[in-house]
């Protein structure tokens, strides 16, 4: 897949100013909807946002097999809720994408 440089460097700086740290609280109702996606701490999570919303299907595909990005469990979901846990978080519409460690890019 290519991507444009010039429209990837703007979305990731969208994406980027737009992630932020909400309590697993607040992103309930989004998980009893299906649209909470858990990114594993290791992974850049701009840049599977950017990723997502490029469409790109083989990046994408690759995560979900190694398990490094997935729909949130509903272990994870009690876990988070019984530890108030505060969570990374931004949005690639549907999806609320989430995670506990912000690596840096």
């Amino acid at each position: 897949m290519q991507l444009d440089p010039q429209k990837d460097t703007e979305l990731r700086q969208k994406v980027n100013r737009e992630t932020g740290r909400l309590p697993w609280s607040e992103l309930m109702r989004h998980f009893a909807s299906g649209n909470v996606v858990w990114i594993a701490d290791e992974m850049d999570l701009v840049e599977v946002a950017v990723r997502i919303a490029h469409d790109d299907k083989a990046s994408v595909g690759q995560w979900m097999a190694a398990g490094q990005i997935a729909k949130v469990s509903d272990r994870q979901a009690q876990e988070w809720l019984e530890t108030d846990a505060s969570l990374w978080a931004c949005v690639v519409s549907p999806f609320i994408l989430v995670q506990q460690q912000k690596k840096p890019h």
